[in-house]
């Protein structure tokens, strides 16, 4: 589905959904990123990357999970998306850990 015929709400729901499986360990950051250009908000890689301001070399390579991107190109990358990069347990149990208390918090505001 591309952009222009996904909806608001549908796009919140592929990025919360790609995102869910991120932290779950069933995608790598490269893989979540390539997924959300190309199907929510239906890019090329030379059109995101000129968005973005990087190479569609270095924007291929962090697709792949390949290279040392820095952090910078990583936020770059990211923004476009509402996302930031950030810090999490590399331990699954310790990421657990952690949803879990965010969870029994509940709701802020």
């Amino acid at each position: 589905m591309k952009r222009d015929a996904m909806t608001p709400e549908a796009r919140e729901a592929a990025l919360l959904e790609q995102l869910r499986r991120l932290l779950r360990g069933e995608l790598s950051e490269g893989q979540v990123l390539r997924h959300l250009r190309r199907e929510v908000l239906g890019m090329s890689q030379g059109d995101y990357a000129a968005l973005v301001g990087i190479s569609r070399r270095t924007l291929s390579d962090i697709e792949r999970d390949a290279g040392n991107a820095s952090m910078a190109s990583m936020d770059r990358v990211f923004r476009p998306l509402g996302l930031r990069v950030g810090l999490l347990p590399r331990q699954p149990a310790l990421l657990a850990r952690l949803l879990e208390d965010d969870d029994a918090r509940g709701p802020r505001g």
